[in-house]
């Protein structure tokens, strides 16, 4: 048992991700509705068919079009017999209408209502077309006669005037449900296919065009299809296919981290970013699929590559986007219009967020993710139709709308830095300003401290840029390195403005401790100025767990056996661990170094910085970073080349009287 529990707290930060993105798998299925549909096909009439041959897998039947269903059911309907009642009340209300007109017309009109009615007065409703020569049942009681419309009179066959306008009604009244239930029993008897098409029968080639004929053919197919798969579905079936399909994206994104970006995988608020980002973008797509599942487009999924471009680097973001387009086109319609539209435009916006550093770059970004949106489509329909009619200006006003809501990138990234303790290349930037409360008063407070501060910044950026990481992570780290110095600026030689040096009157023991407590001044001072934690890993390693050179070697020479507390005069480190957090230390110690070198010659600097590089390496300050021996030679001759141009000789000047 105590095995187990061992076993389980060691491996606790490997269970989480994997409990982690097990439930996101899980989440993002079930939020997306399930519709019960075989295999559908990529089509369109005109278009050219581009898959490969496509052949019947069995026997199934043609269904009629729209069109062809409408016109059979119109032709049965004009074959219905119609069913009509005889109105008794009728010739006495005409009879009573005819007397009211009074004189010799009253006459006139009673022999006309007579011979009218005798025959048979025929009404014709207006939704009944086409009446000449149909059938008609005549319904008195529950006996039927059956006769044809053109036995009895209709109104066309009456003179325009008082007859036909104020006394007649028709007495032979058409019996609706009698006639609609004539109406239903035929048409329920109809064939709605039109042929057989049969088992291994061809339906369309590789680069056919789709005739009408070819579309309804492959319509009936997917019909056919919807029909077996519905007989043999199964709900849990299906969504457990798509939480494994959505498990083998994350354990290939799992592995890609793993083997290429493994400081993201062991940071537990990275991996939890990652899979809240997904489940949030996911969760918008599932709600547009449930809307309207023709505005899929519309939800912003190129947020996930710019923010994770923004937090991680281009490979990451590229293969997150990726896993995140594979799971969602599993779930989503029209599958590979959508994997095409999401990559292409998923990638274009990698590369235009390739070095964001001004607010209005999202601007430029969201016209790219626009155009590229509107290039793809217009060229599809271009390929498919070979012109530019069929262009729905819909489909334009949805990319507009995607590419504005893309703007809430911006928000975003300052609220996840925020949540999840991370820290971008926009917040670098802002802490990069030496008008920051901090390094005002760094300059102010400790001025040979800023200077030098500002040095090292200078030359670590562009060591790092040459190396290889984040320069501007490293320019950042290395201004603000030294800010515990403000606590005491007098205790450090680059502040002091006069012969007097404090550490004359204090013990070699109480003078390291001042040095080396600037390290935990400084972090105290960026807790309180909010710096990032990033930028707080500088301070705690730009000395490593060296010691207090000049304090130590005196207490050294006062105790040769060596008889004193050794971590007095040692600095709380850790080790640099990080290529950006190696380097500000090497260019710390050699800037401070070289600054003090009474004469600047070339072997002088030279003897000097390889000489405290090969310290720093003999002294395991540089076991835990992952620079190579390639990097550290290339530090020392960009160094040796940067340090002569700075501190070179200069000419003397002569005196001009």
């Amino acid at each position: 048992m105590r095995n187990i529990i061992t076993s389980t707290v060691k491996h606790l930060s490997l269970i989480y991700k994997v409990v982690v993105m097990l439930l996101t798998a899980v989440l993002i299925v079930v939020l997306f509705p399930h519709e019960q549909h075989g295999v559908h096909y990529d089509y369109k009439v005109g278009a050219i068919w581009r898959g490969s041959d496509l052949v019947a897998p069995y026997d199934y039947a043609v269904l009629l079009s729209a069109d062809e269903r409408e016109a059979q059911q119109e032709a049965e309907r004009q074959k219905a017999i119609l069913y009509y009642r005889v109105d008794s009340t009728a010739r006495e209300g005409a009879m009573l209408r005819a007397r009211s007109m009074g004189g010799t017309l009253q006459k006139t009109l009673q022999r006309q209502v007579d011979s009218v009615y005798r025959i048979g007065y025929l009404e014709i409703p207006a939704d009944v077309e086409n009446i000449e020569g149909r059938e008609i049942v005549l319904l008195q009681g529950n006996v039927g006669t059956m006769h044809r419309s053109r036995e009895f009179i209709t109104t066309s066959d009456l003179p325009a005037g008082m007859l036909r306008d104020s006394v007649l009604k028709p007495n032979l009244v058409l019996d609706r449900t009698r006639t609609a239930l004539e109406e239903d029993s035929r048409l329920s008897q109809l064939s709605h296919s039109s042929r057989m098409v049969m088992a291994g029968d061809h339906i369309v080639s590789k680069g056919e065009e789709v005739t009408e004929e070819k579309a309804q053919m492959i319509k009936s197919l997917e019909q056919e299809n919807d029909r077996r798969f519905s007989d043999r579905y199964s709900l849990w079936g299906q969504m457990l296919g798509q939480v494994l399909l959505a498990i083998i994206a994350f354990v290939a994104l799992y592995m890609f981290l793993k083997n290429t970006r493994h400081p993201i995988l062991d940071d537990n608020r990275k991996v939890s970013f990652v899979m809240l980002i997904l489940l949030l973008m996911s969760s918008l797509e599932a709600l547009m699929v449930r809307t309207n599942a023709d505005w899929v487009l519309l939800v912003p999924l190129c947020i996930v590559p710019i923010l994770m471009r923004v937090f991680f680097d281009m490979r990451v973001a590229l293969y997150i986007h990726l896993t995140t387009v594979i799971i969602l086109a599993n779930l989503v319609p029209n599958s590979f219009e959508f994997i095409f539209y999401q990559l292409v435009t998923g990638m274009m916006s990698i590369i235009a967020v390739r070095n964001l550093e001004r607010r209005s770059q999202f601007f430029t970004l969201s016209l790219v993710i626009f155009l590229s949106y509107s290039f793809i489509y217009t060229s599809g329909v271009l390929s498919q139709d070979t012109n530019l009619h069929a262009l729905n200006v819909q489909k334009y006003l949805i990319f507009f709308l995607n590419a504005l809501l893309t703007l809430l990138a911006y928000p975003l990234i300052y609220l996840f830095e925020k949540l999840f303790g991370m820290t971008t290349n926009l917040t670098l930037m802002e802490i990069a300003s030496t008008n920051t409360p901090a390094l005002r008063e760094l300059s102010r407070r400790a001025p040979g401290t800023f200077q030098h501060s500002v040095q090292v910044a200078n030359i670590a950026e562009d060591l790092v840029s040459e190396i290889g990481g984040n320069a501007l992570l490293a320019r950042v780290g290395a201004l603000y390195h030294d800010i515990g110095k403000v606590k005491n600026p007098i205790y450090f030689t680059e502040n002091q403005t006069s012969d007097f040096n404090p550490h004359s009157e204090l013990d070699y023991v109480e003078s390291a401790q001042i040095i080396t407590s600037h390290v935990t001044d400084g972090l105290e001072l960026a807790r309180h100025y909010r710096l990032p934690s990033e930028v707080q890993d500088f301070i705690r390693t730009h000395h490593g767990t060296t010691y207090t050179g000049y304090f130590y070697a005196k207490e050294l020479e006062r105790h040769p056996d060596g008889d004193f507390d050794a971590t007095m005069f040692r600095y709380p480190g850790p080790r640099p661990y990080s290529r950006e957090t190696a380097v500000v230390m090497i260019v710390d110690t050699v800037e401070a170094a070289c600054r003090s070198l009474k004469q600047h010659t070339k072997e002088a600097t030279d003897k000097m910085i390889d000489k405290l590089i090969d310290g720093k390496i003999q002294a395991g300050q540089l076991n835990n970073c992952p620079l190579s021996y390639g990097d550290i030679d290339r530090i020392r001759k960009i160094l040796k080349e940067k340090m002569m141009s700075i501190y070179h000789v200069r000419v003397e000047y002569p005196t001009v009287k």
